[in-house]
């Protein structure tokens, strides 16, 4: 059997492993992006010289042909489902028995004059990262538009190269659609912290060109005038389908599938930024645009196709991130408003740095949700915690279980347990424990 992988992206690249360790097929994988798969959250880390582009790919060069996994450097033009052929830019035509989408996002534009200029951009592909490059000697001001991840990367990006940047966020407060009042706060204290000129309640209006075409300057809602020569679209990311018009596969935003990742065409699935599932599990969003979900939508269709089906769960919501020097972690339901019948236990460090919220149900005390800021926790321990309905008593007494730095540096579980007690009147004894050991064998006990 032929399987066609279209995009190289975690997505495609893990469907592909997954399908040479299930089976011997055919295994062909399409991107006109770049000659190997690569990590994309690692592109900043290039601009910034801390690591080179050959450092980001996800394999050795001899991983592919060691595995049988064929690699063709080409951009899809068509597909044509009923005769399983796919119509490539060189003008190569492809045949298939089984293909897998997995063409991921594209940098969002909403028709604002000017946003076709030279020195306009996302950064998404590795093209956006030589463009940027390409464009930096020239820029005497950056202004960044969207308060999102890659917003704040490229934010960051332009910073460690001294490049002064204004940054354009619509919102009252950093990303607080996605985090409650205090961490989008606190985001917003550590990008002024940076030098970064962060313009809350505000938006692009226009983009100005000089007579060469390149940015000039950007105009905001407000009005003001601001020189620039290189402006970052970051206000979001939308899937990558336009290819698939006229190829009779659904879509909607994306590609839409079930809960195989099948689409309305026979033999073909779709997978990662670009999927959308018809039915979303309560809670969660029909297109989740996140490395781990991608990562597990790839060997959840492998074994659809080499095995048996299985149906995909996306188990427990959790994505991390990294704001300048703040690390962020969030595992099950933390929204950025609590709802009623929910509770947090909320501590946040005297240095505005660090911060743990807890989020469990007033009913039956059940937790909920953890976010995390400037501190990390043990995913597996956490995710035990969410998938066994834990009450937030024995988590709170056990919380050094999750406690994921090195053995030596400070801890804050007994000052989480007092906010708590001071809010609930009872008094619990905090379980020390840093030993591994413990740790093992607490993930080995059966669900509690």
């Amino acid at each position: 059997m032929k399987i066609v992988i279209i995009g190289n992206g975690i997505a495609g690249t893990n469907a592909a492993r997954y399908i040479r360790k299930y089976s011997d097929h055919e295994i062909i994988m399409i991107s006109g992006e770049s000659d190997y798969p690569f990590s994309r959250t690692a592109l900043m880390y290039v601009y910034m010289g801390h690591m080179k582009l050959e450092h980001t790919k996800l394999y050795e060069d001899y991983f592919w042909a060691k595995n049988r996994i064929q690699r063709v450097k080409a951009w899809v033009l068509h597909i044509d489902a009923a005769s399983h052929t796919i119509l490539l830019d060189n003008g190569h035509q492809l045949k298939y028995d089984k293909l897998i989408l997995a063409s991921g996002s594209k940098s969002n534009k909403f028709g604002w004059p000017g946003q076709d200029l030279k020195g306009v951009q996302g950064l998404y592909h590795q093209q956006d990262l030589s463009s940027m490059e390409a464009h930096s000697h020239l820029i005497k001001r950056a202004v960044i538009v969207g308060g999102g991840l890659i917003g704040i990367e490229m934010a960051e990006m332009f910073h460690s190269r001294h490049i002064p940047v204004t940054f354009l966020v619509r919102e009252a407060s950093f990303w607080n659609a996605v985090l409650p009042k205090e961490e989008s706060a606190m985001i917003n204290e550590e990008i002024l912290q940076h030098g970064i000129d962060l313009r809350l309640g505000d938006e692009l209006k226009e983009i100005l060109p000089d007579s060469q075409g390149q940015v000039n300057a950007a105009v905001t809602g407000k009005g003001e005038k601001i020189s620039a020569q290189f402006v970052g679209l970051t206000v979001g990311v939308s899937p990558n389908i336009e290819f698939l018009k006229d190829s009779g596969i659904e879509t909607k935003r994306g590609i839409l599938v079930d809960e195989y990742l099948q689409t309305s065409q026979p033999d073909i699935y779709a997978i990662g930024d670009c999927a959308e599932l018809r039915s979303p599990k309560p809670g969660r969003r029909a297109i989740e645009a996140v490395w781990y979900i991608g990562r597990m939508m790839g060997q959840t269709v492998a074994h659809t196709i080499c095995k048996q089906p299985i149906l995909y769960d996306p188990g427990t919501w959790f994505n991390s991130a990294k704001f300048f020097n703040i690390e962020y972690q969030v595992y099950g339901d933390i929204p950025a408003q609590t709802p009623e019948g929910i509770q947090s236990v909320f501590w946040q460090h005297e240095s505005g740095k660090k911060s743990i919220r807890i989020n469990y149900s007033i009913a039956d005390q059940v937790v909920t949700g953890f976010n995390l800021m400037g501190i990390r926790y043990r995913h597996e321990v956490c995710e035990k915690w969410l998938e066994s309905l834990t009450p937030i008593e024995e988590v709170l007494k056990d919380l050094s279980l999750a406690n994921f730095d090195p053995e030596f540096f400070i801890s804050y579980e007994s000052e989480l347990l007092k906010i708590y007690e001071t809010a609930s009147g009872r008094q619990l004894k905090l379980r020390s424990s840093r030993n591994l050991n413990l740790v093992t064998r607490f993930l080995r006990k059966s669900t509690i």
